[in-house]
C-alpha cells in the first residue's frame, strides 16, 4: 500500500511553531488535492487545509496561524504552524487523493486515498 512519510511533530508550549513535512510519491502531481487533516482523542478526524496547483484553502480555526505548501520539486507537503493553542493538540495526517483536478472544503477524510502514519502534536498551557 502506498503511504506517506510526516516528520515533525514533538511537544510545545502554547505560542509556539512547529513544522510538518509529508514526502510525497513520485507518482501524485500537484494537480490532485491534498492537504492536512488532525484528529484528536475521542474527536473525528478534521481538515486542517488543503492544497492544489498551489491554491491553498485553510480551515477557519487555522487561518492566520497555520500555512500549507509545496516545495518547488512538489515532492515535500509542508504544514507551518504557528502561535499554536492547546486545542490544537492532535495526531495530524497528510493526505492526497489519487485523482481528479478538484478541491472542496467539504470533501471528507474517505474522499482521500493516500494517507502517513501520523504524526503527534502536543501543546501544552
Amino acid at each position: 500500500a502506498v503511504r506517506l512519510v510526516e516528520s515533525g511533530g514533538g511537544s510545545v508550549q502554547a505560542g509556539g511553531s512547529l513544522r510538518l513535512s509529508c514526502v510525497l510519491p513520485e507518482f501524485i502531481s500537484d494537480t490532485v488535492c491534498m492537504g492536512w487533516f488532525r484528529q484528536a482523542p475521542g474527536k473525528e478526524r478534521e481538515r486542517v487545509g488543503t492544497i492544489m496547483q498551489g491554491i491553498v484553502d485553510s480551515a477557519d480555526s487555522v487561518k492566520g496561524r497555520f500555512i500549507i505548501s509545496q516545495d518547488n520539486a512538489k515532492t515535500t507537503l509542508y504544514l507551518q504552524m504557528d502561535r499554536l493553542k492547546p486545542e490544537d493538540t492532535a495526531m495530524y495526517y497528510c493526505a492526497a487523493r489519487r485523482q481528479g483536478n478538484y478541491c472542496f472544503r467539504q470533501m471528507a477524510p474517505a474522499d482521500f486515498h493516500y494517507w502517513g502514519q501520523g504524526t503527534q502534536v502536543t501543546v501544552s498551557s
